[in-house]
């Protein structure tokens, strides 16, 4: 685990809503150059999203983003279900999740569209990632992860467009009724 001034002190700082200053290739082209292999094969396990590999990274920092990446993951997913389960029934379902983030029962509670929800959660992992990082050493290896993991999440609000993503969200609920009409129509027919 070495220090990392040199790379550290030459890139340039990140805000949340800007446009990437540089691209997360050219960033691990230059943080390989400049970091011991242990180091740079450790950014592997950085991403976002569903994450198979359970094994530890050795780095508390890495270890800590995926752990809360994953928890908030699965509290998503559950308040999801849960939410389904009450408009489906009518009814309060019969457990309710203990310990979930705040941040899960935020997107859940707001009436927004789906990329409003998905900026929620970057903004929550922008947070996590700082959090994560407050009161290391600035110049070590765990700054160069949590640097590049901010630079992925720049380039992926870059890729959101909102037009696109509303005719693509009208295409599917679309075809999600006309499949529904048709699964009825057919068993109704049936039972004549």
């Amino acid at each position: 685990m070495g220090s990392y001034y040199y790379l550290v002190a030459q890139l340039p700082f990140l805000f949340y809503e800007q446009k990437p200053p540089l691209s997360s290739e050219k960033f691990k082209e230059m943080a390989f150059s400049q970091m011991n292999k242990e180091d740079s094969e450790l950014m592997k396990y950085l991403s976002f999203g569903y994450d198979s590999n359970t094994s530890k990274s050795g780095c508390k920092f890495i270890d800590n983003w995926r752990k809360w990446e994953h928890t908030l993951r699965l509290n998503v997913g559950k308040l999801r279900s849960l939410k389904l389960y009450n408009e489906y029934t009518g009814t309060m379902p019969p457990t309710t999740p203990e310990g979930a983030f705040h941040t899960a029962e935020e997107l859940l509670s707001q009436e927004g569209s789906p990329l409003d929800g998905e900026l929620l959660l970057d903004k929550a992992r922008w947070n996590a990632i700082d959090d994560l990082l407050a009161g290391g050493n600035y110049f070590d290896r765990s700054s160069v992860y949590a640097y590049f993991l901010k630079l992925l999440l720049l380039e992926r609000r870059q890729i959101f467009n909102a037009e696109k993503g509303f005719a693509e969200y009208k295409s599917l609920y679309a075809e999600i009724i006309e499949n529904a009409q048709s699964c009825v129509q057919t068993s109704t027919e049936e039972t004549k």
